[in-house]
């Protein structure tokens, strides 16, 4: 059996800064999304990807976005990364894409203002005209822990505060 070296734990964000994250509905009805968001697991023993879920039934014509925030965050040791990736299936199946081919969330965003709240933006790539939808509580991104190195003469003393883009303003 494999031992494992446990290096993050995912969280919810804080239901006030989940509110900040919808301009089209009511409080009411984003409190409910937010009672209902799973926290990201591994399908299998031997999956390296834990799957993001979800938080509402998603529906995209071939060429359609969307930006979902999915309530979600996580603190993990200071030399791993988390790597995001549409699920291989849906990819396969429909080209979705994530915007920025790979999402990175790194350690320290976990200590931003937004609480480090992970959001993905999504696009049905199809070329063959196929329609995606995703239920809600469905898996549609999966995320691996990766670690990493730093060169000798690295002297980075920067704190990161924000997310896309924040570390070279």
């Amino acid at each position: 059996m494999v031992n494992f070296k446990r290096v993050a734990r995912f969280e919810k964000v804080s239901l006030e800064q989940f509110l900040q994250s919808f301009d089209n509905k009511s409080n009411e009805e984003i409190s409910s999304i937010y009672n209902d968001i799973k926290l990201p697991l591994r399908a299998t023993k031997g999956s390296a990807g834990y799957d993001f879920y979800a938080p509402f039934d998603i529906s995209l014509k071939p060429g359609q976005t969307i930006k979902i925030p999915t309530g979600i965050r996580v603190n993990m040791l200071d030399n791993y990364v988390l790597k995001l990736y549409p699920r291989s299936g849906l990819g396969f199946k429909y080209r979705l894409q994530l915007n920025n081919t790979v999402g990175i969330i790194d350690s320290d965003y976990y200590y931003s203002d937004n609480e480090g709240h992970i959001f993905a933006k999504i696009t049905n790539d199809s070329n063959e005209g196929k329609e995606i939808f995703i239920a809600k509580g469905t898996g549609f991104m999966q995320g691996i822990f990766v670690e990493y190195g730093i060169t000798y003469d690295d002297d980075a003393t920067e704190i990161r505060n924000g997310g896309f883009g924040s570390t070279t303003k």
